[in-house]
């Protein structure tokens, strides 16, 4: 699978957490172009991508988009660049772009804060499509 990385963006996100595999499954009903590819930060995977960048391996709170060789972004700024990847209607949302990253990022962390509260542990189950979309889990 790594071969088809460099077309990708990597989700990185909590896979313990509702809120977290709420938007992972709203990303993947609403990426028809098939930009996008997930992993939890939990996984084996995970844990290489944020120990490679010195990043804190024990806490996941903080949703990754990764561009593999390119960049990676973090918290409300991953958040608006997906809405800006996936187009149409969504670009209204990554028009927050506007706002200074400490404002949303202090949006952002409230949110992740209140996660466990906002929505209850789910356990998603992708279908055999969207299952071609994990990494790891």
């Amino acid at each position: 699978m790594q071969e088809n990385w460099q077309d990708k963006y990597i989700v990185f996100f909590d896979g313990e957490c509702g809120v977290c595999n709420f938007w992972v499954q709203w990303i993947l009903e609403r990426d028809t172009k098939n930009k996008f590819l997930f992993a939890s930060l939990q996984s084996d995977f995970g844990q290489k991508f944020l120990s490679e960048r010195g990043l804190e391996t024990t806490v996941f709170n903080t949703m990754y988009l990764w561009k593999p060789n390119q960049y990676y972004l973090v918290k409300s700024r991953a958040v608006l660049q997906i809405a800006s990847l996936l187009g149409g209607i969504y670009q209204l949302i990554a028009a927050g772009k506007i706002i200074p990253t400490f404002l949303s990022d202090q949006v952002y962390d409230l949110i992740s804060r209140n996660r466990m509260k906002l929505a209850a542990q789910k356990c998603f189950l992708p279908d055999q499509n969207q299952k071609r979309k994990f990494i790891e889990v």
